[in-house]
């Protein structure tokens, strides 16, 4: 398995056809939709796309490296798994497919708090090397829980999610009443039926629900009062005072996710972070925001050396990611292609994808003639 690759899908958008054939509308929508119009989820393509990079064909060259070290741990390659929210609405088990596969591509993998799956099953399988990815609550308590929990789970890593102040008005997800677990409307019992792979897997798995979230709902909440709940408890705006608690309260690298500006990063520095992941949310938020690609090279030659700079939106192949860490990032990571790739593969779709971004990133290094990861900036065009 670790070693699986599908020659039908070599490209994330056959992926992405074939997982849209298997899932349940509704479903699709939430992984594909961005906010307002979606002009920020087209900008981000548009511009990692516009970076360029420079070969060097004459020099002796003895091949490519993609070992990669952060925060004290060498990984296979410089990519790992973004966390997604409602990953086993998306497709069933999801979340654990995902993580069973990182860890055993040796590629990191984020939980998301409102994953379906409990950060204590994923800490299991990912045998203590997945990060956790944290909304922090409004609520002192719930906060200090959270905190013990992930601690008590072992992860290594804890990444802050500050860019979802308020929920992104999404279009896509008002017209289908997306909710967790989804209305039974007739449209939507429709779209699940007419999914039969989703709706067997989904009918053995269970409906999917927020695991990790469920001790602190109200028992029988209905589902309307649930965006209530989330963000009144879980989700808000997150400034440098609400950081300082959890900054003293965890021992290990700390990230900060959801930075686009120099400003943020200077304070997220002085804060003692560890680690940012430059990242828009990939593209949900903010219509009218800039793409993280744009600030990382300004924001990379101040602050490279100081704290870890990383970044997600918008990648979805081996040359994205070539061209983020060109452009100063130290790693990266993708949420969608991993969705697509078990939406249209189920159990083998993340080994897929991992091996596929591999095989991308492995030919452009060659065909650049760079060695490293860590010379990939010496190949951008400027």
């Amino acid at each position: 398995m670790k070693d699986y690759f599908d020659a039908r899908y070599p490209d994330v958008s056959d992926l992405k056809a074939r997982a849209k054939q298997r899932m349940p509308k509704f479903a699709f929508d939430y992984l594909v939709g961005g906010c307002m119009e979606e002009i920020s989820v087209a900008r981000n393509r548009q511009d990692v796309e516009a970076v360029q990079l420079r070969s060097e064909l004459l020099k002796p060259f003895d091949g490519s490296n993609l070992e990669t070290e952060i925060f004290g741990h060498k990984y296979s390659a410089p990519f790992g798994i973004a966390p997604v929210g409602l990953q086993g609405l998306m497709w069933p088990k999801a979340p654990e497919i995902l993580a069973k596969s990182a860890k055993e591509k040796n590629v990191p993998y984020i939980l998301s708090t409102v994953s379906s799956a409990s950060l204590e099953s994923i800490a299991e399988i990912s045998e203590g090397h997945a990060w956790y990815q944290l909304y922090n609550p409004t609520d002192d308590g719930i906060r200090n829980d959270l905190l013990n929990r992930i601690k008590a789970a072992q992860y290594k890593v804890l990444v802050v999610t500050v860019d979802v102040p308020t929920f992104g008005y999404r279009p896509r997800d008002i017209k289908n009443g997306l909710a967790m677990p989804p209305k039974m409307t007739l449209k939507n019992i429709w779209q699940m039926v007419t999914s039969p792979a989703w709706f067997v897997e989904t009918a053995l798995a269970g409906k999917p629900e927020m695991q990790t979230l469920k001790p602190y709902m109200p028992k029988n909440m209905p589902t309307d009062e649930l965006a209530a709940f989330m963000n009144k408890t879980v989700m808000g705006r997150v400034d440098i005072e609400g950081l300082k608690p959890i900054r003293d309260f965890w021992q290990g690298p700390l990230v900060i996710k959801g930075l686009i500006n120099e400003a943020d990063v200077a304070k997220a520095v002085e804060l003692g972070a560890d680690g940012v992941i430059m990242s828009n949310h990939g593209g949900r938020q903010l219509d009218a925001g800039e793409s993280p690609i744009k600030p990382l090279q300004n924001v990379s030659e101040k602050y490279k050396g100081k704290i870890k700079i990383m970044m997600d939106s918008g990648l979805r192949s081996g040359t994205n990611i070539a061209g983020a860490l060109a452009s100063g990032a130290d790693f990266t990571f993708l949420g969608r292609p991993f969705v697509y790739g078990v939406g249209a593969l189920g159990n083998k779709g993340g080994y897929h994808v991992i091996n596929s971004l591999t095989l991308q990133l492995t030919q452009i290094m060659n065909q650049l003639g760079c060695s490293s990861v860590e010379d990939l900036p010496n190949y951008l065009v400027k």
